[in-house]
């Protein structure tokens, strides 16, 4: 059975936050993104989380790209650092309720290093997206040695590398291979694209048909879908239902984005100026 991701579904998942949450009860999100030359990655997928409800972003970060992100996400607690391998992960997520890992984080020794540290060594719940999804598909079977539930959010040609299938035919049939890959590695896929399909562990298989459109289409959009992801984890939601809520809200976002600037001009960063449009119609 497919289930239709629908705004029933998001309303099943998202609770509101009541009149007595402080930030630490609304969830902290640990993110280690960025590096020289891809510091909009970071910020995409930042202002995309802090736009879905998180109490607290705790921003980890190349000192190379510090002063670019600082101004650009002043809400953010930064963690500057000069060598990955410096980071102690125990330190870092203290007092954090999830990670996001990957977005701009580039491919080199030291990340390989990192994102292996974090996927073994986490307590909590774990996104994984872009670069670090390029890392762990060197070695997918370090995907099993996680400790928390992990979502990975990747496009078709990353999947094609992650599960060594080749595009056309994952194309052809996304769902059997996203339910294939989740239930093998014991993650959670969100696997983007024109009608995107969420896949869990324990066989459960969604669909996106609602929402969605072809100026989406463009590089940082899937760092915005990271971000929301990654937020909805850090506030404690139900692992499939709030990656299936991840995925309607970036597209209705991106929907809304079309309807005010069309599919031509429209930006990731515009999806994420319409996320608070995308939340009030659902939560009015």
């Amino acid at each position: 059975m497919i289930i239709q991701i629908d705004e029933a579904l998001v309303k099943n998942t998202i609770i509101p936050r009541t009149a007595e949450a402080d930030k630490t009860q609304i969830g902290t999100l640990l993110s280690i993104c960025g590096s020289y030359g891809m510091a909009g990655a970071a910020i995409m997928s930042s202002n995309a989380a802090l736009r879905s409800g998180l109490g607290l972003l705790k921003l980890c970060v190349p000192e190379s790209v510090y002063p670019i992100l600082a101004g650009s996400v002043p809400e953010a607690v930064f963690i500057p650092y000069k060598y990955s391998d410096e980071l102690k992960l125990s330190a870092l997520s203290k007092y954090c309720s999830a990670i996001l890992i990957g977005c701009g984080l580039s491919v080199n020794n030291g990340t390989r290093e990192l994102v292996k540290k974090v996927i073994e060594q986490s307590t909590i719940p774990l996104v994984l997206d872009a670069d670090a999804l390029n890392i762990v598909s060197e070695n997918t079977e370090v995907l099993k040695n996680a400790k928390a539930p992990v979502i990975i959010t990747p496009h078709v040609r990353e999947f094609s590398r992650l599960s060594g299938k080749s595009v056309d035919d994952i194309n052809s049939d996304k769902e059997r291979y996203a339910k294939e890959f989740a239930e093998k590695h014991r993650v959670t896929v969100v696997l983007k694209g024109h009608k995107t399909v969420v896949a869990s562990p324990d066989g459960k298989l969604a669909i996106n048909t609602e929402h969605g459109n072809a100026g989406m289409a463009v590089g940082g959009s899937g760092d915005v879908l990271a971000g929301i992801t990654a937020a909805f984890a850090a506030q404690g939601f139900d692992i499939f239902g709030l990656a299936c809520s991840a995925v309607f809200i970036h597209a209705l976002a991106g929907d809304i984005a079309k309807e005010k600037l069309g599919m031509i001009s429209m930006l990731p960063t515009d999806i994420i100026k319409c996320l608070p449009d995308a939340f009030m119609r659902i939560f009015p």
